[in-house]
């Protein structure tokens, strides 16, 4: 909405400057987007008349003008201007007067002595225009300062309003705001009843009350259409953008910037019989003002009499019904539509109105009597003539209820963060025409029918909000107690862990945890997976379970633009439903780390051979970055694993984990190319870590023997190494399993599993019949749990 500063001080005069009323009105919701200056910045420019005009001895463009600008005597000045005629009034700017640009001084033009400057309206700064002078009006005192005389001390706003504030589309809204924020008198325009002289009416009648619930209109006689527009209100209507046309469409205008309400003037002699607010009926059809033939929609909402349609209710008139320079007897129509029987329709047939604009948003339903007494005081003004009675037509049941709305000023002070009392709530609540009323310990608010924004509490407290200046309520740095915790030695924190896991070789990748339940359903084997009732898209409709899915995207990502090795992890959280089954017992999420290891083990260099990633790879990563934990690993299936490669891993006797290789089928249904290795364990596990413990170091040399022990190939070597280090005499310092072996020499259903047997004392010397006996309880033990025999 764009308007004059000056008309707005009409209503409500501040005692601050542009700039701050500018920030003022930003401030309370209603944002300034442009000031822009009326008049560019000049002196010393009056009021001149043209006594007489000469054609110029030495140029055919130019004239010799005398012009009377209020001093002694008449000053020539020569002017290129073609319109430039004896018996104008037109802006002069004499010897030292300064304008935008360039300053004013005595000159001769082709020898012709020239002793000030007419000018255009460029050369003032009002507008573009420089085609010939700028003419004034005739009734201009000669002499009299052009800079008052046309108001250019002014300022344009140009602000925008939120689609829920439709009370500020008119100077009338905006001033109430502004009287409210500065607490100033507020001066509304007169809106006296006009006395009828004539009893002329017309019949009106709501065929369509749901969405024209009340309908004003009233017949003037004898107007003079021809009659000039005030020069006060053409200056008023051009600097909030409307061009003035004519005195009766310019009344209607005015009226509806200065009150909100939109008016349409009929040609009375046009019209037959009642007038109709009713819908449109199949195959009608209407000439709009700008000339277009449209078809009306079923469901538009129109105005017809009993001949024809008229217009388009709230939205444009007829051509055919529409005032002219030879229009007689008016039929001034001001109405309320209702935003839903208006939002769309305009753009639906592809134009706008400022009266669509402000019925879709909300009229106040209360303002159509006013609006039409307050046009019709001008048009008797200006256009004089006759007037009958305002006759109206409404339908109490359908017009708007402003309901009260309670406010707890307790709860208002808590959302403020504010402590304004009760008392403070009230007057400023009353400053902006709400009703409040004291009901024990809270407010019964009850807005004026131009609010439609109030309805519920919280409304309220952005009022007080507004009115109380956000600037005004303080912003304090949120203040906190944190409490320094000592962390256990025995645990390590997730950025520890993620840099041992990158010191290894490996990039971090963050991926999404909605899925495709496909990829759940086939790496996870979740067959009930938690569903998004609003997936952000369909191919993502599903809560992760497991990080594999995301991972083999990764791989997938990096596969299709020809890059084969990648070594990627991620730490996230995973979601299933907990063990109680349901979801109302809540969801188990627990954090996990993934690793996937794809190609070679090393890039492709000259100075190591290529080999691919292998279980063996991936398992020495998972002990190093659980160590000094030892974890055990036994063959298990999983879904998205081979069923052959595959192992769970465990710490401290417990399922942590799984790792493997990704099972051949998925990696050809997902061109995943030669299948990677991965792993997955929780990562509440990998973060315990065990205390060191001292350990004296023997001075004394150890003694090493090697023992090879057959049993059958289904015996884990895990299991058999973990049973020999608990039955191992004190003197064994350790057991490591350094070779396995089937082939020629031991039975095909049997493996050889050979193992380095580490002993030493602190204290002295084995002897060989100790040592014997120690490797002789380690082969027994193997015997009696595992049918195991030393192989020769």
């Amino acid at each position: 909405m764009q308007f004059s500063e000056q008309w707005l001080r009409h209503f409500v005069d501040p005692k601050i400057d542009s700039e701050a009323l500018g920030q003022l009105m930003t401030m309370a919701g209603l944002e300034v987007e442009e000031m822009n200056a009326v008049g560019g910045v000049f002196t010393s420019v009056v009021v001149g008349k043209i006594l007489s005009t000469e054609k110029h001895p030495d140029a055919d463009r130019l004239k010799v003008c005398q012009v009377d600008a209020g001093q002694d005597a008449p000053l020539q000045i020569v002017c290129g201007a073609p319109n430039a005629e004896a018996g104008m009034k037109v802006p002069c700017a004499v010897v030292g007067a300064s304008l935008p640009g360039f300053e004013i001084k005595q000159a001769k033009l082709r020898g012709v002595a020239s002793h000030g400057m007419l000018c255009s309206a460029r050369e003032l700064g009002i507008s573009d225009e420089h085609g010939g002078l700028y003419a004034l009006p005739d009734d201009a005192p000669v002499g009299a300062d052009v800079r008052q005389l046309l108001g250019l001390d002014d300022t344009v706003y140009v602000i925008k309003l939120t689609p829920n504030r439709a009370d500020c589309l008119s100077l009338v809204g905006v001033a109430r705001e502004v009287a409210a924020l500065t607490d100033m008198p507020l001066t509304v325009p007169p809106s006296a009843p006009v006395e009828p002289t004539i009893d002329d009416r017309r019949v009106i009648a709501l065929d369509a009350p749901e969405s024209c619930p009340r309908f004003c209109g009233r017949i003037l006689q004898g107007v003079d259409a021809r009659a000039s527009t005030p020069e006060w209100m053409v200056r008023r209507l051009e600097r909030s953008g409307i061009r003035a046309i004519s005195a009766l469409v310019d009344i209607t205008n005015y009226v509806m910037l200065e009150l909100g309400q939109p008016l349409h003037a009929y040609d009375n002699d046009h019209l037959e019989g009642a007038i109709h607010a009713r819908m449109a009926q199949p195959g009608e059809k209407l000439l709009l003002l700008n000339e277009q033939v449209i078809e009306l929609a079923a469901g538009t909402l129109v105005i017809a009499d009993d001949a024809r349609v008229l217009g388009m209710a709230g939205i444009m008139g007829g051509e055919e019904s529409g005032i002219s320079l030879d229009t007689r007897n008016v039929f001034l129509e001001a109405a309320y539509f209702t935003p839903d029987a208006v939002a769309g329709r305009a753009r639906e047939y592809g134009f706008g109105s400022d009266a669509s604009h402000r019925f879709e948003r909300g009229v106040d339903f209360a303002l159509s009597p006013v609006a039409i007494e307050r046009a019709t005081a001008l048009i008797l003004e200006i256009c004089g003539g006759q007037v009958g009675p305002v006759v109206q037509a409404e339908s109490l049941a359908h017009l708007p209820a402003r309901r009260p709305v309670t406010l707890r000023p307790a709860r208002a002070r808590k959302v403020l963060g504010i402590d304004l009392s009760d008392d403070d709530m009230a007057s400023l609540l009353s400053r902006v025409h709400l009703d409040v009323v004291r009901e024990s310990e809270n407010f019964r608010v009850t807005p004026p029918s131009y609010r439609f924004d109030i309805e519920i509490e919280v409304d309220l407290v952005e009022e007080l909000a507004r009115l109380h200046g956000y600037d005004n309520i303080p912003a304090p740095a949120p203040q906190g107690h944190l409490a320094m915790l000592d962390r256990p030695e025995s645990r390590r924190d997730l950025w520890q862990v993620k840099r041992m896991v990158a010191d290894r070789d490996y990039q971090e990748v963050v991926t999404y945890s909605f899925i495709e339940e496909a990829w759940e359903r086939d790496l996870c084997g979740n067959t009930q997976p938690i569903r998004l009732a609003n997936p952000i898209a369909s191919q993502m409709n599903v809560m992760r379970s497991s990080l594999l899915p995301g991972l083999l995207g990764v791989l997938l990502t990096n596969r299709k633009r020809q890059n084969p090795r990648v070594r990627v992890f991620e730490t996230g959280r995973c979601f299933r439903v907990d063990d109680a089954g349901t979801p109302v017992a809540g969801y188990d999420q627990s954090v996990r780390l993934g690793l996937l290891a794809a190609a070679g083990t090393a890039p492709e260099q000259w100075g190591v051979a290529h080999r691919n990633a292998d279980f063996y790879d991936l398992k020495g990563d998972l002990e190093a970055l659980f160590a000094p934990q030892t974890l055990s690993f036994e063959a298990a299936e999983h879904p998205a694993l081979h069923p052959g490669r595959s192992a769970k891993v465990l710490a401290a006797g417990k399922v942590v984990g799984y790792i493997g290789e990704i099972h051949p089928k998925w990696a050809q249904k997902y061109e995943l190319g030669n299948a990677p290795v991965v792993c997955e364990v929780d990562v509440d596990a990998l973060l315990q870590a065990s205390l060191p413990v001292y350990t004296a170091i023997s001075r004394l040399p150890a003694v090493v023997r090697d023992m090879a022990l057959v049993v059958a190939s289904t015996v884990p070597a895990m299991a058999l190494m973990a049973a020999l280090k608990q039955a191992a005499p004190a003197i064994v310092r350790d057991i490591q399993l350094f070779d396995v072996y089937q082939g020629k020499g031991v039975d095909p259903d049997k493996k050889s599993l050979a193992f380095r047997v580490l002993m030493q004392d602190t204290q002295r010397t084995l002897e060989d019949a100790e040592v014997d006996a120690a490797v002789s309880a380690l082969v027994q033990c193997a015997q009696a749990q595992f049918n195991a025999a030393l192989r020769g």
